[in-house]
């Protein structure tokens, strides 16, 4: 039997035994008698039981902690065909109040006829010795489950459902979801089965009886609905609407408004005017957005008690440190003390790290528990350097948790909430729709809610604009640090950084700061520009290492000056291939031990440990750290981040990539000593400014510029491109 790792390969045999098997996602673990061997399986096969013989797809794998592995893909099992069958699945003890014993007396009781009475005959069943008619209907029940699923993989794997995909839609439409999905496959786009309107659209095509053409046509239409909040809309105008969905549904515009309609009747779509406009919704999102204005008006109409003005203890706090408070910051800590809630917003060199430091020694000293949370690893790390406090994640601080369709549910929330009296949230311009609604639900009355962020930075990469959108509603207080202190005023990153949001042309001719533009203007020579600034000049200048000190950052994945070019490039001239060095292609994209690596998804169960011996679980999107070594025979990967070593298997490497450069977007909540920003042959709709600002503000002793000076001049002349449609600010001020 063949046993290289990841290569597709088929094996048969029965099922000798079922080590574990979850009953809410039909994951198991299992060992097969392939001949004389017998293998490890797991898989996503729903009641397995031993006795049956599968015919199962996939390949070898090699977990951390269990070994050898068969990761099956796909899995064609077959039912007992008679009673002799039928004796050894049911004393496998698959089905619950069925045993050995049980069985045979089944058997011998009703013999061929046996399938009949456990289909739908209880009552016979309870003529047994021992079975109550209760007891019989739910073995009755349970053998009807567990045949209806094995019956739908049968017939949906025709259709190139894979067994999890089935699964999901046997919990979502049970026993008729055959039947449903044979007359309309669009459904399964509105449940959470991983299957998008264009799947659908080809298990249409294999269907005998093409399904209803109002059916495509409602589908298409949600499609395009939540194609623009993979783009960051919570909302789309309706008759922006219109055009798309005609294009890709090869129809005319009244067809989709009268399907809009609907849609919009049916509820599966929320429309709303905003400003005179109708603008349309997903339900979860429209709940969403408005549950979160309303929460956030009860809370402003619940404040915390009443705390008396503290300008003497501010002066206190400044002459204990040596500092003095500019006025604005002052404003900032009185608010947050009084009120109760703030926003707190400013560029880089205007103190909010300051003033949210005051906030803190204030709460401490009133006795407040204070929670410290950001949207990112990175950026929970960075909170807790600068405030020397521990800061979590959003998700950690909610304590995630994982459904049986791995999504994510916070176990603190509106009945569950936060035990603590103040939060402050920082990097809020990361924070999406869903988790600030998740957020603001497990809000306890009378908690303290400090928000911090930069307004000016890249709208999250989620759905929704919360910062912006609190701001501009005009019922939270705010307050905005605009002054640049005199000593971050020295910074020609500081400076430059205030000239891009206001829309001023940077400096870019001086050679004697922190902020240098090499101009470059051709991709290919800008190319070979960056991969020379970091493997010869700025080490040999300064003694940086691009693996901890020195970050590409890029607009764009693609062109010659996009991350996926440049890592290939930097990879050859800083990790170069040596027969010392293990290697492993995945996707494509190839990985060489002493590789720097970064983390593109949050996953909570991987576990690290310290060289200290401290150890926990969770290596979080953004992430970045090297890959330390490639074990081939076993299908492992050891990383290191920050000091947190940890083992992926190979079918997780899929959640690393490259990141001698990254994009913009991934840098979000980061800072690294030097940032090169490669700016030339980018695309037209990421020519934007707090694109660039974003970049030149991840910086934080030396930023380069290398292409061209014309693109960032149309760069910052350019504030439109950001925009996106949302409503939680309307939803505010109704």
């Amino acid at each position: 039997m063949s046993d290289n790792t990841n290569e597709v390969i088929e094996i048969t045999g029965t099922v000798e035994s079922v080590t574990f098997c979850n009953k809410l996602n039909g994951f198991c673990v299992l060992e097969l008698g392939c001949g004389d061997e017998l293998v490890t399986v797991v898989g996503v096969i729903p009641d397995a039981a031993a006795g049956e013989d599968l015919r199962l797809t996939g390949s070898f794998t090699f977990h951390p902690s269990f070994g050898r592995q068969f990761k099956a893909a796909s899995c064609t099992r077959s039912l007992p065909e008679n009673t002799a069958q039928l004796l050894k699945y049911l004393s496998a003890g698959t089905i619950k109040g069925i045993g050995e014993k049980t069985a045979q007396k089944i058997i011998r009781e009703f013999g061929e006829h046996s399938f009949e009475v456990l289909e739908g005959q209880p009552e016979r069943l309870a003529q047994l010795k021992g079975i109550t008619l209760e007891k019989a209907r739910d073995i009755c029940a349970e053998f009807n489950r567990q045949f209806a699923m094995r019956q739908l993989m049968a017939a949906l794997g025709t259709y190139g459902l894979s067994p999890n995909e089935c699964m999901l839609a046997y919990k979502s439409f049970g026993g008729r979801a055959k039947e449903l999905i044979e007359e309309n496959p669009y459904i399964l786009c509105s449940e959470n089965t991983g299957i998008g309107f264009e799947r659908a659209d080809d298990i249409a095509s294999r269907l005998k009886t093409q399904p209803s053409p109002s059916y495509r046509l409602k589908a298409g239409i949600v499609h395009v609905v939540k194609y623009n909040l993979h783009n960051g809309h919570t909302c789309i105008p309706r008759d922006k609407l219109l055009e798309p969905s005609a294009q890709l549904l090869e129809t005319n515009t009244d067809t989709i408004d009268a399907a809009i309609q609907e849609l919009t009747d049916e509820r599966r779509l929320i429309c709303e005017k905003l400003a005179g406009r109708e603008f349309l919704f997903l339900p979860d999102i429209y709940k969403a957005e408005r549950s979160t204005a309303e929460r956030l008006k009860i809370l402003i109409s619940y404040p915390p008690p009443y705390r008396p003005a503290v300008s003497d203890e501010i002066s206190g706090i400044e002459n204990a440190d040596g500092i003095i408070y500019e006025e604005k910051q002052r404003q900032a800590i009185l608010t947050a003390v009084t009120k109760g809630m703030l926003i707190l917003t400013g560029g880089p060199g205007t103190g909010k790290t300051t003033a949210l430091k005051g906030i803190l020694r204030l709460f401490e000293k009133d006795g407040l528990d204070v929670a410290l949370a950001a949207p990112t690893g990175r950026a929970a790390k960075r909170m807790s350097e600068v405030t020397g406090r521990e800061a979590k994640t959003i998700h950690r601080l909610l304590e995630v948790e994982w459904d049986e369709r791995d999504n994510p549910v916070f176990t603190r929330n509106m009945t569950n909430p936060l035990e603590c009296d103040a939060l402050i949230v920082d990097e809020l311009s990361m924070v999406d729709t869903m988790v600030f609604s998740s957020l603001i639900d497990a809000m306890p009355l009378g908690c303290r809610l400090i928000m911090v962020g930069d307004s000016d930075q890249l709208p999250p990469v989620g759905a929704g604009n919360v910062l912006h959108d609190m701001i501009d509603s005009g019922i939270l207080p705010v307050v905005r640090l605009d002054r640049v202190f005199r000593q971050a005023m020295q910074s020609l990153i500081v400076t430059n950084a205030h000239k891009i949001v206001n829309g001023e042309l940077p400096v870019l001719e001086r050679t004697d700061a922190d902020f240098f533009h090499m101009e470059k203007p051709a991709p290919s020579v800008a190319a070979q520009t960056v991969v020379s600034l970091c493997s010869e000049r700025l080490p040999k200048a300064y003694g940086w290492s691009v693996f901890s000190e020195v970050q590409v950052l890029c607009p764009s994945r693609k062109g010659e000056t996009g991350t996926v070019r440049l890592n290939r490039e930097l990879q050859q001239v800083l990790n170069p291939h040596s027969p010392d060095k293990k290697e492993v292609n995945v996707n494509g994209q190839l990985f060489r031990e002493g590789d720097k690596i970064m983390q593109i998804k949050n996953d909570y169960n991987i576990q690290w440990e310290k060289a200290d011996g401290e150890k926990g679980t969770g290596v979080f999107n953004g992430d970045v750290g090297r890959l330390v070594s490639i074990d081939l025979a076993n299908g492992l990967l050891e990383t290191d981040f920050d000091g947190r070593r940890a083992v992926y298997a190979a079918e997780s490497i899929g959640e690393l990539e490259l990141a001698y450069a990254i994009t913009v977007h991934k840098s979000q909540g980061s800072e690294f000593e030097a940032v090169v920003f490669p700016c030339t042959g980018v695309a037209p709709q990421l020519c934007y400014r707090n694109l660039l600002y974003t970049a030149v503000t991840r910086a934080k002793a030396m930023l380069i510029t290398v292409g061209s000076a014309s693109l960032i001049a149309s760069m910052t002349a350019n504030n439109k491109k950001s925009r996106r449609y949302s409503a939680l600010k309307y939803f505010l001020t109704e």
